[in-house]
């Protein structure tokens, strides 16, 4: 098996297609068709079901993904840790995160990288932790700044960074602002919830603390951008359970303390593939980081 089987294959299971994987690969289209048969040949199952508009992945195509990601990934490091040795760091740093991650200045602590390694190309894609876990695990992120979302597994361990308690977020002219009491997910069972999606760490965190009392509550207004939420509760349309750092991102909003806010915790981690195969380039960033903090 070569790898540029495994590239090509990778590259058309992540574009559907077998004209645009061409094209991003620098490929003709006939090669890139030979490269996929002769590995179909070779495990002597197909890996896609092909149409007129898209292919799609066989169950033996989903399995082979993943594994093929990772086998990549590894490949990389392996080509970035000697280029390492040899005093240059080079190749890509693929980077995930949460939007407005505690602790973590992203944006400042790309500059600093950048700054010291020049050569290193810097992506970077936001989305939820869940996602970025996954992303993670299968080799496609070098690694990602999230929340919690799971424990450590053989394909991906974390590193705590930070952590706050959850706060509630309201508008000043809301009924809750005037008592500017201690709040419990009982007394917050019939307001109207903007909150983000699903998969998002705020929100698996609010999810789980009114699960663990007991509370349904319901999310009208659901959004993806952490300024769309402010936004939404500047207008006083809905109130927000969030971590606490949120609230200085708006001061006109009114900030009241969630009850037993030690088991409400936001914590915000790294997420790494196993040591062993944690590139050179996430090695630097994380030392970066170590001693911003030091």
């Amino acid at each position: 098996m070569e790898l540029r089987h495994l590239q090509h294959f990778v590259a058309v299971a992540e574009d559907q297609h077998f004209t645009r994987a061409a094209e991003r690969l620098l490929v003709s289209q006939s090669g890139l068709s030979a490269s996929i048969r002769a590995l179909e040949r070779e495990l002597r199952a197909p890996l896609f079901v092909r149409t007129t508009r898209r292919v799609t992945l066989t169950e033996a195509g989903r399995a082979l993904l993943g594994e093929a990601q990772r086998i990549l990934a590894q490949v990389r490091s392996a080509h970035e840790a000697v280029a390492a040795v040899q005093g240059v760091l080079r190749g890509t740093l693929s980077l995930g995160a949460e939007q407005c991650i505690a602790g973590v200045p992203v944006a400042r602590l790309l500059a600093g990288f950048r700054r010291l390694h020049p050569d290193v190309e810097i992506r970077l894609r936001q989305a939820g932790s869940g996602e970025l876990a996954e992303e993670v695990a299968a080799g496609r992120l070098d690694l990602a700044f999230a929340y919690r979302t799971q424990a450590d597994t053989d394909q991906l361990r974390s590193v705590s960074l930070a952590g706050e308690p959850m706060t509630v977020l309201c508008h000043p002219g809301h009924r809750l602002a005037a008592g500017g009491a201690v709040l419990t997910p009982h007394e917050l069972a019939d307001e109207v919830f903007v909150d983000f999606h699903p998969d998002w760490g705020p929100r698996r965190v609010t999810d789980a603390v009114f699960a663990a009392a007991g509370v349904r509550r319901t999310v009208p207004l659901e959004v993806n951008d952490v300024h769309g939420l402010l936004d939404l509760i500047d207008e006083n349309l809905g109130i927000a359970v969030v971590p606490r750092h949120f609230r200085h991102k708006r001061a006109a909003l009114t900030s009241l303390p969630l009850k037993d806010a030690d088991a409400t915790e936001y914590e915000t981690i790294a997420l790494l593939p196993p040591e062993q195969a944690t590139s050179p380039a996430a090695r630097a960033l994380m030392g970066l980081l170590d001693a911003a903090g030091a």
